[in-house]
């Protein structure tokens, strides 16, 4: 499904970013793998080049400004244009209000949403500009073009304990349906898949002291497995996502099976929430 097109995925050291990774390159895509962590985004582009994936790695920091400019051009020269962004990067740093810091607030929502706005805002230069050519040309664009933004269930419901989260979550969701309304013409997608409790390191027992290491500070992820317990209960599937399921999503709107879904936000959840 996507032979000769090129997907950019940030966050693919581990966890879905991985999967999809693999998942992309198993359906004939080049791939740009993107991490914090350098060590895991060399392993992953290096066991994609293993199966005869054309993959490069790219290290950095989504949240630098500088960096969107640096990523697209990356791609672009390594690997040819970009058909598919996956904004994927993202962990939790979780507070109840009365006891969050702005620093805590404001690291969150740059990662889940400004991140991902100076991305589409440097790919816009490239998009629009070849869509138009395409258009004046032909009549209408010749190359597929899409971007999947990551979202989460406490961006649609709220959750306990995720004030920044949820907010960043949802800011996704109106950045997608924004961005699906005013780059519609040029024949760009946009949409969102927003995951419940998928098998990572965010949503295992935070008694396994997993911790994310940002800008200096150790922030534990993860849930008090009491709360952990109580979740399976309101999943009709009764058990959590692999990544492997979760990257399907990400894959799903991205394909040609997707070509005229844009704006939309799919529930991968195993039903919760219905």
């Amino acid at each position: 499904m996507f032979k000769k097109e090129v997907v950019v995925i940030t966050g693919a050291g581990r966890g879905i970013g991985r999967a999809a990774a693999s998942l992309f390159a198993a359906h004939g895509a080049a791939v740009l793998v993107n991490d914090l962590d350098r060590s895991a985004c060399d392993e992953v582009a290096t066991q994609l080049q293993k199966t005869g994936t054309k993959a490069i790695a790219l290290a950095g920091d989504v949240t630098d400004p500088a960096f969107p400019d640096r990523l697209v051009k990356a791609a672009q020269r390594s690997l040819g244009p970009i058909n598919v962004m996956v904004n994927n990067a993202g962990y939790t740093w979780d507070g109840m209000v009365h006891k969050m810091g702005d620093e805590q607030w404001s690291r969150i929502l740059d990662i889940h949403v400004n991140a991902p706005f100076r991305i589409i805002r440097a790919l816009s230069h490239s998009w629009r500009a070849a869509a138009k050519r395409e258009i004046a040309a032909h009549g209408r664009p010749k190359q597929r073009r899409c971007i999947v933004n990551v979202s989460s269930t406490s961006g649609l419901h709220g959750n306990t304990g995720q004030a920044n989260y949820a907010t960043a979550k949802m800011g996704v969701v109106g950045l997608t349906k924004t961005i699906a309304r005013e780059w519609g013409r040029y024949g760009i997608r946009c949409n969102t898949v927003a995951f419940g409790f998928i098998n990572t390191r965010l949503t295992r027992p935070r008694e396994d002291a997993q911790s994310v290491r940002v800008a200096g500070y150790d922030v534990a992820v993860g849930i008090p497995a009491a709360h952990r317990e109580n979740a399976f209960a309101s999943i009709p599937m009764e058990r959590l996502g692999s990544v492997e399921e979760a990257a399907g999503g990400i894959v799903l709107l991205a394909s040609p099976l997707a070509d005229y879904i844009t704006g939309h936000t799919l529930e991968v959840t195993g039903g919760l929430g219905i």
